[in-house]
């Protein structure tokens, strides 16, 4: 075993600081569903500023110090408050925020959202094609694209609620196909990883597997606030 470790130090140090910087400083996240369409596709992979909220000890999830807040409009990485599960979701209600959504419309602190359609497109959802609309959502100061899909079944109501301190309200926007806070319940802060910056890289897996190299690097802060 001494002689493995003296031979292989170098390797095992690179691991050990590669391991501290994904856990403490940045990471990469994989998009497996299109819960994020039409703005995240599945086969993206992208970056995540993990010291965005909090500054956590190495290889824990343990804040030592509050580096930033969400903001609405954030695409954000969190532990599911269900089962542990990472996700990837857009903040759409801070602390202290009144939401609800009556039929895929939100209505934030008594102001309900504005919609303007872009285009009617054709997405595959719970194994089968369905119709789908692309809308520009603006809603209290958050500029963002999301997709609805009258025909699949999803939770289209809910609230009024009052989000408490310390949570957040996560949506996917491709709402009618998005397990978020309507399933899961609002996300305690303690749960968020960090903010998603940009994508990274990008290939069609649910197709030729072809690198989409119009998407590297393309920023996800675009998708926020009126940009």
């Amino acid at each position: 075993m001494k002689t493995f470790l003296r031979a292989n130090k170098g390797f095992l140090a690179f691991l050990l600081l590669f391991g501290v910087f994904r856990t403490a400083v940045a990471d990469w996240n994989p998009i497996p569903t299109g819960s994020m369409r039409p703005n995240l596709l599945e086969g993206d992979v992208v970056f995540v500023n993990r010291v965005a909220f909090d500054l956590k000890i190495p290889l824990t999830d343990v804040s030592v110090a509050r580096l930033g807040e969400p903001e609405r409009g954030d695409v954000v990485t969190f532990a599911s408050p269900e089962d542990g599960t990472r996700l990837i979701k857009r903040v759409l209600a801070l602390p202290g925020d009144l939401v609800e959504m009556r039929g895929d419309r939100l209505v934030i602190n008594g102001v309900e959202a504005t919609y303007t359609d872009i285009e009617a497109v054709r997405e595959r959802a719970g194994g089968q094609e369905l119709a789908a609309l692309r809308l520009d959502e603006h809603v209290a100061g958050s500029h963002q694209r999301v997709q609805v899909l009258p025909q699949a079944p999803a939770r289209r109501d809910f609230g009024p609620l009052h989000v408490p301190a310390d949570h957040y309200l996560m949506l996917g926007d491709n709402r009618d196909d998005s397990r978020d806070s309507r399933y899961i319940g609002l996300v305690p802060r303690e749960k968020l990883i960090g903010r998603a910056v940009r994508v990274l890289v990008s290939a069609d897996y649910l197709g030729n597997w072809l690198p989409r190299f119009e998407r590297f690097g393309m920023s996800l802060q675009g998708e926020k606030g009126g940009g």
